[in-house]
């Protein structure tokens, strides 16, 4: 193709993309926008402006829940709350690697008694619901012995992370049971 041919070429192609751009403003509103202010605000039917409004919803921002959402343990977070502080609780001799209220994991960090330092514990936390449930929860424990001056992964029963579980479970009973005391 010549560099003329080119040219009238894409001299249509725009002029076609002007017209349909032209087309579409047959839809729009036509006059002055106005926006209402001061006293002079009408409005047809329910009138907005004689209610607070606000963009985040009905009840605004809640970050930690009300009196009442605090008897259910839910909260702003994204877990049940009586769940993630009971967990909270029970790994709190373990340092804490990472601890996330709104996806509910809690990872510790590895941690050795002074009675038998060649072994070390870790654990995972999931809180999975945002009710206080029995299966609200699963933990994952792993285990660690120090052999020959390298720390070598050691199978965890599963008996281990049953009684943790229950331990989670029986303090966020005992925080709820509170919590109802309270008010």
């Amino acid at each position: 193709m010549s560099y003329i041919y080119k040219t009238h070429f894409l001299t249509l192609i725009l002029c076609l993309g002007a017209l349909s751009l032209t087309a579409c403003g047959d839809s729009l509103p036509k006059g002055e926008a106005k926006y209402p202010s001061g006293l002079d605000r009408t409005t047809t039917g329910e009138d907005i402006y004689s209610e607070k409004q606000s963009i985040l919803g009905e009840g605004g921002f809640n970050l930690f829940g009300n009196k009442k959402e605090a008897t259910d343990g839910s909260t702003g977070i994204g877990v049940n709350s009586f769940l993630w502080r009971a967990t909270l609780d029970t790994v709190s001799f373990m340092p804490l690697s990472s601890a996330d209220p709104f996806g509910g994991v809690i990872i510790t960090d590895w941690y050795s008694s002074a009675e038998k330092p060649n072994e070390r514990f870790k654990v995972n936390a999931f809180i999975l619901d945002k009710q206080l449930v029995s299966n609200g929860v699963k933990v994952k424990v792993f285990k660690q012995e120090q052999i020959r001056g390298a720390w070598k992964d050691v199978a965890v029963s599963k008996e281990t992370e049953t009684q943790m579980e229950d331990a989670i479970l029986t303090r966020a009973r005992q925080l709820r049971v509170a919590s109802l005391k309270d008010e």
